[in-house]
Parts: C-alpha cells; sequence; structure tokens
C-alpha cells in the first residue's frame, strides 16, 4: 500500500525558508514521478514542482523557480522541498504526491490529476 507523509511545515516570516519532507513507502520510490502540489483556502491545487525520483529532471512553477528546490534520496525513500525567500503568497496547505513515470517525461507534470497517490498535506503559513 502507497503511504506518502509530509512534514516540516510550519509558521516563518516572509524571507524567510523551510524544508518540506514527504516520506515515501509501499512502493519503489525510485521508479515514480513524484510532485509538490499546493492549495490555499478558496483557491485551486496548483502544482509547485515535480521530479523523476530515478534521477535527472526537475520541473518547476514559474512563481517559485529560483526560490524553491527539489531533491531526493533514494535510501531514505524521500522527497524533499527547500523553499526558501519565502512570500505571504507562498501561504498554503502543501502535498506531495506519486505518479507513473511517464507524468515526468509526457509534460504533464503539472496536472493533479495525474497523480494516483497523495500525502495528508502539511501547512505552510508565511507572515508579513
Amino acid at each position: 500500500q502507497v503511504q506518502l507523509v509530509e512534514s516540516g511545515g510550519g509558521s516563518v516570516q516572509a524571507g524567510g525558508s523551510l524544508r518540506l519532507s514527504c516520506s515515501a513507502s509501499g512502493y519503489t520510490f525510485s521508479r515514480f514521478c513524484m510532485g509538490w502540489f499546493r492549495q490555499a483556502p478558496g483557491k485551486e491545487r496548483e502544482a509547485v514542482a515535480s521530479i523523476y525520483a530515478g534521477g535527472g529532471r526537475k520541473y518547476y512553477a514559474d512563481s517559485v523557480k529560483g526560490r524553491f528546490s527539489t531533491s531526493q534520496d533514494n535510501a531514505k525513500n524521500t522527497l524533499y522541498l527547500q523553499m526558501n525567500s519565502l512570500k505571504p503568497e507562498d501561504t498554503a496547505m502543501y502535498y506531495c504526491a506519486a505518479a507513473d513515470t511517464v507524468v515526468c517525461f509526457g509534460g504533464s507534470w503539472s496536472v493533479a490529476y495525474n497523480y494516483n497517490y497523495w500525502g495528508q498535506g502539511t501547512q505552510v503559513t508565511v507572515a508579513s
């Protein structure tokens, strides 16, 4: 059974940093396309970043390029999202998700519907 558990969220001042973690279990981590999404109250879920856990390709939303970085540790089956220079508009519930490998190579990494498995989310709040 695939399980994804996020951690690392919290409250921070604008300009600060947080690192989110997503611990995966129940499947071969390196064979999946992993994504980070976020959803603020009253807004649609939006893609933040994606990485092919087997190594190589990474994608970022324009709104976070240069500030956020995603990585993985296959030995620990863990996905990370390093968030720097945080802004109040980054405030949201952050989710990690897993999808078939093809999602990372087919140009559809940002489509939430393509991800089969989701974590419960971790809240990030950035104060101005």
